[in-house]
């Protein structure tokens, strides 16, 4: 399978025909594991609990600097595993895994092929038993964000070998606008995010905090609806900044008039308007999805002779009396996409998931107004090595 192959964003890439005979036999998981312990990236990694990220480099895997966990570029693909131990059934704790390949909004398609790619490759060097997720920058998963205590997103990438994104350390001509919120639907208490957006006024909005750096100076612009928390991470966020250098930092509250400074730095004009700028994640498509659309179960399976994918059950009666060894289901829990793989699934079934996920995405957004639809999360678990999430969404 070529690198670019095998994603699953569906606006931008779509997946390729290919060869699919020997996909899943003892003879494909040889070569696989074969091909995945010679990728250096994965040496010493899924022994441990802990976590780790690496950037897509000119279709290299490179690891990425532990300072700089939570930080990703808009331009670049990532892999983050995190391994955690759990209990088994038979009392004693294993080692599970969680793989999420992460896509830039602006990531190249070269790029996020083999984010995809290596993906699959460290799911076989852990013996497929992890869980694999794509994760959006649009539409971050909450387990996602759970890992970091603050994910920031920043402009550009690394040079790829179809579009060149220039990096942060490149010199910029324009001033450096960060925004801060609370992500709305983190499971942590202290979760934040960090978005480098347009340096204008129009990105200014009053419920969060707005960290500006321009001529050797930074001013924090906190809105006058922002939350204390908010106020305290823009905190560290500024010291992280200035640690390494001596600079001015003014904080200037909304509610203050010199904080119209800061918006005419921006190019904006005083005109008394409340400021209302539209927030960088979807953050409503989550409830909205969870409340109004159902429940549902669907069956991919070659029994009859055929590949087939059928609707099981639909509604809140669906539980995991209904999953069968022999094939691969795929679950619509409302917010995310589970694929669960039968551990007496055929080969044609476990190299099809992804297409079947992905025309569902897909005739769900052509049977609703909801744009968005393309973002839901996708993630697929093995029969034996489901994780803890998986069950709860489930049985819920």
């Amino acid at each position: 399978m070529a690198p670019h192959e095998g994603l699953v964003h569906m606006k931008e890439y779509d997946w390729r025909d290919s060869n699919v005979e020997n996909i899943g036999t003892d003879l494909d998981h040889k070569v696989k594991y074969n091909s995945a312990v010679t990728e250096p990236a994965w040496r010493d990694v899924g022994r441990a609990p802990g976590l780790h990220i690496w950037r897509i480099e000119n279709f290299e895997v490179i690891s990425w600097p532990k300072e700089r966990y939570g930080d990703f570029h808009e331009g670049d693909s990532y892999i983050v595993l995190h391994s955690y131990t759990i209990g088994s059934k038979d009392g004693e704790e294993k080692l599970a895994h969680d793989i999420f390949f992460w896509l830039g909004s602006k990531t190249t398609q070269d790029e996020a092929g083999t984010a995809a790619y290596k993906t699959v490759e460290l799911d076989e060097f852990l013996h497929g038993v992890a869980t694999q997720h794509r994760e959006l920058q649009k539409e971050p998963s909450d387990d996602f964000v759970a890992l970091f205590s603050r994910i920031r997103i920043l402009s550009g990438g690394v040079r790829s070998g179809f579009t060149h994104v220039e990096t942060e350390e490149e010199p910029k001509e324009t001033p450096m606008l960060l925004r801060i919120f609370k992500h709305p639907s983190a499971k942590r208490a202290d979760s934040i995010m960090v978005y480098e957006v347009e340096p204008t006024w129009k990105s200014l909005d009053e419920n969060d905090v707005f960290v500006l750096e321009r001529n050797d100076k930074i001013w924090v612009w906190q809105g006058k609806n922002c939350s204390p928390m908010e106020k305290t991470k823009a905190a560290q966020v500024v010291h992280d900044m200035t640690i390494a250098k001596h600079i001015d930092v003014e904080v200037l509250s909304q509610t203050e008039s010199r904080s119209r400074t800061v918006v005419g730095m921006l190019g904006g004009e005083d005109t008394g308007e409340p400021l209302r700028a539209p927030r960088p994640i979807a953050s409503s498509r989550k409830n909205q999805d969870a409340g109004h659309r159902p429940r549902r179960l669907f069956r991919l399976s070659d029994a009859s002779g055929q590949l087939r994918f059928d609707q099981v059950k639909e509604g809140a009666a669906i539980s995991g009396s209904d999953l069968d060894s022999n094939d691969v289901f795929i679950f619509d829990s409302g917010i995310t996409i589970w694929v669960w793989q039968g551990s007496g699934a055929s080969r044609a079934e476990k190299a099809m998931w992804i297409k079947a996920a992905e025309m569902y995405i897909r005739q769900l957004g052509e049977g609703s107004d909801d744009n968005q639809v393309y973002l839901s999360p996708i993630s697929k678990v093995v029969e034996g090595n489901e994780s803890p999430v998986f069950f709860r969404a489930l049985e819920a």
